[in-house]
């Protein structure tokens, strides 16, 4: 984060001129340490600056307005530690937030800067939260943002009640009905944020592990193999050859060979037994069965032929 103002080597600068801006230190302790050194604006001097900005377009103007309030958005940032994210960072788009406000704010409605641009200010940390505190969005409804600020605030109360006999993670049936009767939210919109932000992101896919083996992920048991495209298209293709595709092939056979294979292979009794033996065959054509297995042998041979050609 840019720091507007540093901290060492700079005490004359900074009494000669309290506004100056020097190079970033790149040191937060530091940026926050000088940005509390900043001299706070009488309501005078706020109304004159605004009005210079906003008349005149005066930039320098603009910048002690935002200068002056830098303090308030380190004040309100450090509100928002608990979510994990860095501190530098909550400040920079809490910074962002002050710009905005400074931009849109009208001197002549009669309210200080400091009121108005605290709405900007949060609404900027808050944006950034939700979209940086997990991958995937928890809160995008106004009611599920006013659950997710308000939620752990809550929680965090119920916990430090004096009567409470003991200290739980989870929420109590009377616990939700209270906090969806002060936001005014579903008891059960409650419950699924609290669910919601118990649990953690998991990867979906995690790669090779360090050691070079497949690290196991929700991917191995979340995938339906029975609509895999190749599967699906192997699927079909087999259904076609065991129909459409044999159909053809039997067509290619001479009457004799064509019985023959259908009574050694596609027949099928309502016994759940199959066709003719090679015997029975054989005694039925007047031939040996050795014959009745090489007409066999030459038909399937064909068939695999005219099924290559089919496919």
């Amino acid at each position: 984060m840019s720091s507007p103002v540093g901290a060492s080597g700079t005490t004359a600068l900074a009494v000669a001129n309290p506004w100056a801006v020097v190079p970033s230190l790149g040191n937060l302790d530091a940026y926050i340490s000088a940005v509390n050194r900043l001299p706070m604006l009488t309501p005078e001097e706020e109304y004159e600056f605004a009005k210079k900005f906003k008349e005149d377009n005066d930039l320098e103007a603009a910048g002690k307005l935002v200068l002056s309030h830098l303090r308030l958005v380190v004040s309100v940032s450090r509100k928002y530690l608990g979510y994990g994210l860095p501190h530098g960072d909550l400040i920079q788009e809490g910074n962002i937030g002050l710009m905005k406000a400074v931009k849109r704010f009208d001197p002549e409605q009669g309210v200080r800067l400091v009121s108005y641009a605290l709405h900007w200010i949060r609404a900027e940390i808050h944006e950034y939260i939700l979209k940086n505190w997990r991958m995937v969005k928890v809160a995008t409804t106004k009611a599920q943002r006013k659950l997710f600020f308000n939620l752990r605030s809550m929680k965090q109360g119920f916990k430090d009640d004096a009567d409470a006999e003991t200290h739980r993670d989870t929420l109590t049936d009377a616990q939700i009905e209270v906090m969806a009767r002060e936001l005014n939210v579903k008891r059960e919109e409650v419950v699924e944020m609290e669910t919601r932000m118990s649990g953690g992101d998991v990867v979906l896919d995690p790669g090779p592990a360090d050691d070079g083996e497949e690290a196991f992920g929700p991917i191995a048991y979340l995938a339906d193999a029975t609509h895999e495209p190749t599967a699906e298209l192997e699927n079909r293709e087999r259904d076609t050859m065991a129909t459409a595709g044999i159909a053809s092939a039997l067509e290619q056979l001479d009457p004799r060979s064509r019985r023959i294979v259908e009574e050694r292979w596609l027949k099928v009794n309502d016994d759940g037994s199959g066709g003719m033996t090679l015997h029975e065959l054989a005694a039925e054509y007047g031939v040996s069965a050795e014959r009745i297995r090489q007409i066999e042998v030459a038909a399937m041979k064909k068939m695999k032929k005219a099924l290559a050609a089919y496919a």
